[in-house]
């Protein structure tokens, strides 16, 4: 019969030092997003890209968690248009608001391709929360917090469908 002990320093048992229990650096640019952070309430902000990758993340949220978040936003945002084009005046998409137990999901244009995504505890105020995310939209400005609009290249590929 063998035995395995484990001591501190072994891959088995995580150390103090493990990047798994490591707080994420801190995001250069996540001062923008104090406005609406600072909500009472407010759990995690994220700014993403119109393809769902996260631009700015506030310093509380974790890589991971501003990943997930920014995906599943993409995904309603594109759900919320699709409804908009079916059933509305057009597929421009002013904001989405999902309710679940323990919280709220807001998410609003930031910008040309990016939204600005908050997800909240239960106790928070909807219209404040609303309300901060306008005013640091405005604040920051659309075109601080947009994204470039992905325009097909003019290279020699294209050059030579043109002529055939």
């Amino acid at each position: 019969m063998t035995t395995q002990t484990t001591d501190e320093t072994s891959p088995a048992a995580p150390s103090a030092a493990s990047p798994a229990t490591q707080a994420a650096p801190p995001h250069p640019d996540s001062w923008m997003l104090d406005l609406v952070a600072g909500v009472r309430g407010v759990r995690h902000v994220v700014v993403l890209s119109s393809d769902g990758l996260v631009k700015v993340r506030t310093d509380d949220t974790p890589p991971d968690t501003a990943d997930k978040v920014a995906a599943a936003c993409a995904g309603l945002v594109a759900l919320g248009m699709s409804m908009g084009r079916e059933f509305g005046a057009g597929d421009a998409l002013r904001q989405v608001l999902v309710e679940f137990d323990g919280g709220f999901l807001f998410v609003r244009g930031a910008g040309d391709g990016s939204r600005l995504a908050v997800v909240t505890d239960a106790a928070v105020d909807p219209g404040l929360v609303a309300q901060q995310m306008q005013a640091q939209v405005l604040m920051i400005g659309e075109r601080a917090l947009g994204t470039d609009v992905l325009r097909p290249a003019a290279g020699p590929a294209s050059a030579e469908r043109g002529t055939r």
